[in-house]
This record gives structure tokens, sequence and C-alpha cells, in this order.
């Protein structure tokens, strides 16, 4: 009878954190019965290959180490899978229980189930349940872009990705290769922060606007993580939201109505268009493209040109 895989993996745990020195492929081969039952080698390293992530996904801090001999050996050191006494009052729970109900993808909620599961076998009471308390509050984050798990996973491996990308003012999609930093969500929309390789700078990038697969390139970053991300600081600016000036645009009545929120004045012109001043800054223009013949711009002459001229372009594609 084939030995169940939790039994498998707690052996091979067991393994790697008994042993004081690095454990090669061949060691640990010999060592985990079940893996004695593989029947040939690429059987056996994939099955390895497998157990070590889900190891490493349940917690289990596993290092690579090569020798002087070049052999790749493994081990989870003790020191650095012990948990510090963990207290948390009834407060602290309720926020943990809130946040992990936010997710609505079953891969997310799933992680969040495992992390308050860990909590509990490192000392959270068992009185308190995280997921009862302040049970009214039901927060969502809904995330409807194919491309948020795949960046999510790469940003927690430090993994480089590549995607196609459409600009609002371009009519094709054109590939990026992108260092991601992290994920963060802004006015119902998420963006993501990374470094750009081919134009050698940080960029922000819209989830919705990335088209087709995104593809794992490589591994290790060329470029530093910075300590703080500033997603939408960043995306403010670029979105107009940092302003320097005023502008002046007709919206037709009952539409634009993120445009509405932000205006300083409106006034209606009757034939179903109304008048607005909004904020003028940065990246307005792409704003104003979204909206497309709900918005016409009256001033200034320059953020009507570069409105125009992107319209242009999404014609011409």
């Amino acid at each position: 009878m084939a030995i169940a895989k939790a039994e498998r993996l707690m052996n091979l745990a067991l393994c790697l954190l008994g042993t004081r020195r690095p454990l090669s492929k061949r060691e640990l081969r010999t060592s985990v019965e079940a893996y004695l039952e593989a029947g040939s080698d690429d059987s056996f390293n994939r099955m390895f290959e497998r157990d070590k992530d889900d190891l490493r996904e349940l917690g289990l801090v596993i290092e690579t180490v090569e020798n002087l001999d070049g052999e790749v050996g493994y081990l989870a050191r003790r020191d650095s899978n012990r948990l510090p006494p963990i207290t948390l009052d009834a407060e602290e729970a309720a926020a943990l229980g809130l946040a992990a109900k936010v997710w609505q993808q079953a891969r997310l909620a799933g992680a969040a189930s495992g992390a308050l599961q860990k909590l509990r076998a490192a000392g959270l009471p068992e009185d308190v349940d995280p997921y009862e308390a302040h049970g009214a509050l039901e927060p969502r984050i809904p995330v409807h872009e194919a491309a948020f798990e795949p960046l999510m996973l790469a940003c927690r491996d430090r993994r480089p990705v590549l995607f196609d990308y459409r600009k609002a003012s371009a009519a094709r999609p054109e590939p990026r290769h992108v260092e991601p930093w992290a994920l963060e969500c802004w006015r119902g929309h998420w963006y993501l922060a990374g470094f750009d390789r081919d134009r050698g700078a940080e960029r922000v990038f819209r989830l919705s606007r990335i088209t087709g697969r995104v593809r794992s390139r490589g591994t290790g970053f060329t470029a530093p993580v910075p300590d703080v991300v500033t997603v939408r600081e960043t995306v403010a600016s670029w979105a107009g939201e940092i302003a320097d000036g005023t502008a002046l645009i007709r919206l037709r009545s009952g539409a634009g109505y993120p445009l509405r929120a932000k205006a300083s004045q409106v006034r209606e012109l009757g034939d179903g268009w109304d008048e607005l001043e909004i904020p003028y800054g940065h990246g307005l223009d792409a704003w104003l493209v979204e909206f497309g013949p709900d918005v016409v711009v009256l001033e200034p002459p320059e953020l009507r040109a570069d409105v125009v001229d992107r319209l242009r372009a999404v014609a011409k594609g």
C-alpha cells in the first residue's frame, strides 16, 4: 500500500529538521521510506520537488546549500523554524479573522485559513474565534483579472515575469519584462508596481490592461527592491490626482460619476450635457480617454490635444 502523502511530508520534514548538515537528494531518497517506492529517478525527483514546495507552502524554511564538490543539499535549521510565543487579545484575533474573510478567491481563502491554523498552533487562544468576532462585517476585495494570482505568486517568490500590456493610448499591447514588487488595489482597480527591465525604471501597471498569460522568466532580480513601494501615489500622479491646474470639460448628463466627484464646479448646459471644472495634472488625458464619447475637453488646449491624439491612436488600431 502506498504511503500517505501526509506521512511522507512528515518524514521528510523530520529528516530536514533533524540533520546538522545538508542532505543530498540521494541521502534523502534512502532515508524516507516512501521515496524507496519511486520507480525511477525522474519519478523520485518530481515527488521530492512537489514535497519540498508543499513544505515551504506550509511554512517550513528549507535551505539549499551547495558544498565544495558542487553537490546540492537541503536542511531546515531549527532556529529558522521556531516561532516565538504569540499572544493575541480578542481584538487582534478579530482583526486577523476579518482580514482572512476578505478574499473571495479559493486560492487566497485557503492561504488565509492556513495562516490562522498556524497561529492556532503557535498559541492563539482556543476560546477566541477570529471568524465569529464582528461577524456582521463581510468585507470583500473582488479580483476579476486572471493576471492577479500569477503576479501575486511572482511578487512573493521574487520571480521576473513577462506579459503583454496595452497602454490607454495604444491600439495594440506590447511585451513588458518586469521584476514585480507589490500589488495594490486603488479605487476598484488592481495595480502592479515593479522594475521594467526594458525601460530600466520603476513602472506601475493596471492589471485590467494585461492581456494574455503572465509567464515566468528566469530567477533573481537585477534591481534593488525599495523598502516602500508607493503604488497609490504613483497612480494618483499619473491619473491627474496630483493637480497643479484646472481643466474645463463637457460631460454627458448621467455619465462620468468619478469625474463629477472630482469637480470643483458643475454647470448644466442643457441638451444632455454638463460643464465641469476638474483638477488638472499629469496623466489626466489617459483617464479622460476611458470615458470615450461622454467627455469633450474644452480647456486647456494642450490637454485637448493630448486626448485627441490618444483617441486617434486607438481609432487607427
